[in-house]
């Protein structure tokens, strides 16, 4: 097989984005304000300083388009691996024998192992200027937490996470990275704190869920001096920091001179996707292309496919602001899967509304679909992705075999997100045949 200039893509540190990209000065409906619970009057800035810093709540309500990046945080991204590549799947494409191209986005290489420390080195930094001393988060499959955890020590604060009983039990090396970068990891619902003694009382066997884990992040900060929360999705300004990923991706398409058919990533809070699809998706919404932008979760936790579009909290507890979403309802309980980042009852506000207006095509799949899809990339390109990020690679599989069937060369390009060396636990159940369908473990 020889090789060709689309085989990897590779940017220089030149080119890491300059400016984050805010999609919602080009949608064409504003994107409704989060509510106060107590008044539900949109939430004034004033109001959420309780919980951020001042930096990152001008971020969350801005709509101005572009918005500049801090040398600090630019730096950070080298350290963490930005640029990163574009690489074709051509083995892939020879086992499906399809006449479409297929691309990945390789987010999978960073020192924390996904996209999230994108947005945690820019949270920590903002929180760093105001003299914050202490974070507090929530995390799922612990990608986010480990983000968090290593952009702590980079910028010397502390850190405690609340990681999901079930994802804590599941993926033990995960909580341990956290505390090799110093953060301190908690099993959620814990006895840390009152929320949490309250859920073990009622059910001591409870497995957790994302709702609770925020609950329980937001509780310790409001109670713990000079502390903040930061959150790994969902919020307007975790998706603006992500778009360095899809400014990355249209320099490197564009270097290719392609303009893809699909644009396809996985979906929990929505950060992955938006930060790899925003960027494109603006220059569908001027009229500019006509790229098709899918998004896919998983069959027991399908918010976008199945939830209702309305206002609702962000956590289980209800102490966060109400948020317009597609959402299965707050106190949803998701099953046990192994792809813990995408056990999230709603839809980011941005993601959401991009839904509704028809700009994101959302599809689910069960567990077992994505998992065999996962061997199979895993076989022809070498990489053992993170189980979210498989539900991309099933996606984009069934497109390819789409293309086969309808003999068409259509372009394919989805999101790497994470890589899955720490989720062997599922993998191995797998392999195994003791992994059970959609909503089971």
């Amino acid at each position: 097989m020889s090789i060709h200039k689309d085989d990897k893509v590779m940017l220089t540190v030149d080119d890491i984005p300059t400016k984050w990209y805010n999609l919602a000065a080009d949608l064409p409906e504003p994107v409704p304000p989060p509510l106060n619970p107590r008044t539900m009057e949109p939430a004034k800035p004033e109001e959420l300083e309780a919980i951020f810093p001042k930096g990152i709540i001008a971020q969350e309500m801005s709509t101005q388009r572009f918005i500049d990046i801090p040398e600090e945080v630019r730096d950070a991204y080298v350290m963490l691996g930005r640029p990163t590549p574009l690489q074709r799947a051509r083995r892939l494409e020879a086992f499906l024998k399809t006449p479409a191209k297929i691309y990945f986005k390789r987010e999978d290489l960073s020192p924390g192992g996904s996209h999230k420390p994108n947005s945690a080195i820019a949270q920590v930094y903002f929180n760093k200027v105001e003299g914050v001393e202490h974070l507090t988060t929530e995390t799922g499959a612990g990608q986010w937490g480990t983000a968090l955890a290593l952009s702590c020590a980079h910028f010397d604060i502390d850190c405690k996470v609340f990681m999901v009983r079930v994802s804590f039990d599941q993926k033990p090396f995960r909580r341990l990275i956290m505390e090799a970068y110093g953060g301190k990891v908690y099993p959620s619902p814990s006895k840390e704190t009152s929320f949490g003694r309250q859920l073990l009382e009622k059910d001591p066997n409870n497995s957790g869920s994302l709702g609770i884990a925020i609950s329980e992040a937001i509780e310790t900060c409001v109670n713990q001096k000079n502390t903040k929360y930061t959150l790994g999705s969902v919020a307007n300004h975790v998706m603006l920091h992500q778009t360095v990923i899809g400014q990355e991706v249209m320099k490197q398409l564009d270097y290719l001179d392609i303009v893809p058919d699909y644009m396809i990533g996985c979906v929990g809070g929505g950060s992955n996707f938006a930060g790899f699809s925003f960027p494109m998706m603006g220059r569908k919404i001027k009229g500019e292309i006509d790229t098709e932008f899918i998004a896919v979760e998983p069959t027991s936790v399908p918010s976008l496919t199945e939830g209702e579009y309305r206002y609702d909290f962000g956590d289980t507890a209800g102490m966060t602001p109400l948020f317009k979403m597609y959402t299965l309802g707050h106190e949803f309980m998701p099953s046990p899967i192994h792809a813990g980042g995408l056990r999230y009852h709603g839809m980011a506000p941005l993601v959401s509304l991009a839904t509704k207006l028809n700009y994101v095509t959302p599809v689910a799949y069960g567990q077992l679909d994505t998992f065999g899809a996962a061997m199979t990339f895993a076989k022809t390109e070498g990489v053992i992705p993170a189980p979210e990020s498989s539900h991309a690679i099933k996606a984009a599989i069934d497109k390819a075999l789409e293309a086969k069937k309808n003999n068409e060369e259509k372009t394919i390009v989805f999101n790497l997100s994470g890589h899955g060396l720490l989720d062997m636990v599922g993998y191995g159940k797998y392999i195994h045949g003791e992994l059970k369908g959609g909503n089971g473990n």
